[in-house]
Formats: structure tokens, sequence, C-alpha cells
């Protein structure tokens, strides 16, 4: 009867350390794409507010000219009703409209500067946007590396482990013939022929 092979239990060491690998670096992918998307949502968040605050801005600006027309109407009614009072009314009007001019001129300012940062914000958003779709296309990039050297480390190992066998089976049938033919010369030793048994 022959030997019992022994059979070894080989462990793969390797795959498992690159699959762990390979998970962290794609946990940490996930986790950047995560973080730029934070990113992403605060700039939207800050243009939504600048876009708000220019509306409450022209807004306030159209209410103050009608405040102004409307005060311009009043003192057309008053200067025809009261001529007495009129050139104090008028002293009183120049310098509210001079104001109000002022102030629209600030607002216009202000505006303007909610305008340019505007601009700024969308420029920077396009560049993150620009930036994120070059950070994504180079992982996944890289992520289509490693899977082809992943592929390559896996056919060479499973190459190399079909080659041992073959070898291992070999040698075993080498081995196991040589210990039929050294039984078969002790049973003919013995006048027992081995096809009788």
């Amino acid at each position: 009867m022959p030997p019992k092979k022994k059979t070894k239990k080989t462990t793969k060491k390797n795959p498992e350390k690159s699959d762990n690998d390979l998970e962290t670096k794609y946990r940490r992918s996930v986790l950047d794409v995560a973080v730029l998307q934070d990113r992403i949502a605060l700039q939207c968040e800050s243009v939504i507010k600048v876009q708000s605050d220019r509306i409450d801005l022209r807004t306030r600006m159209r209410d103050m000219e009608q405040k102004l027309q409307q005060e311009r109407q009043d003192h057309r009614d008053i200067n025809s009703a009261l001529s007495c009072q009129y050139k104090t009314m008028q002293t009183e009007l120049t310098n509210k409209v001079k104001r109000l001019e002022k102030e629209v001129n600030q607002l216009n300012g202000e505006l303007a500067l909610c305008q340019e940062e505007l601009r700024k914000e969308k420029r920077e958003r396009e560049k993150m946007e620009q930036d994120k779709d070059a950070t994504i296309a180079d992982l996944l990039h890289k992520l289509d590396n490693m899977e082809t050297q992943y592929e390559n480390v896996l056919h060479d190992t499973l190459d190399s482990l079909s080659s041992q066998l073959s070898v291992a089976r070999q040698r075993w049938e080498d081995k196991s013939t040589a210990l039929h033919q050294n039984y078969k010369g002790l049973l003919s030793e013995f006048g027992l022929n081995a096809l009788d048994i």
C-alpha cells in the first residue's frame, strides 16, 4: 500500500495584505470624495447667501427709490397747499435726498463688491470642481493599475503553484513506481507472484 500523502496547506499572505491595502485605499478615497463634497456644499451655501444678500440689497434700493419718489410727491402736494413752508420743506427734502443718494451710492458700492465676491466664489467653485474631477480621474487610473497588478500577481502565483504541484506529482509517481518495483522484487524473492496477490 503506498504511503499516505501529506497535504500541505499554503497560506496566502500577500493577497490578503493586498486586499487590505486596496480596501484601505478605497476607504481613504471615499473619505476624500466626502470631504470634497462637503467643501462644495459649503461653497454652494456661501454662494446662495451672497445671492440672497444681493437680492435683499436690490429690494432695499428699490424701496428707498420708491420712498424717495413718494416723498417728492408729498413735497409737490405740500408745496401747492402750503407755500409759506416751501423753503423749509425744500431744504429738508434736499438734505434727505442727498443722504438717500449717498446711501444708494454706498449700497451700489456694496452691491458691486458682492457681485465681485460672487464671481470670485464661482471661479473658486469651478476650480474646485476641476480639481475634484482630476483627483477622481487619478484615483480611478490608480485603481485600474492596482487591479492589473493584482491580476498579474495572482496569475504568477497560480502558475507557480501549478508548476510546483506538477513537480510534486511527478516525484510521487516516481516514488510510487519505485516502491511497487521494490515490493514486486521482494515478493518474487519469496516465490510469490505479484499478480496472484
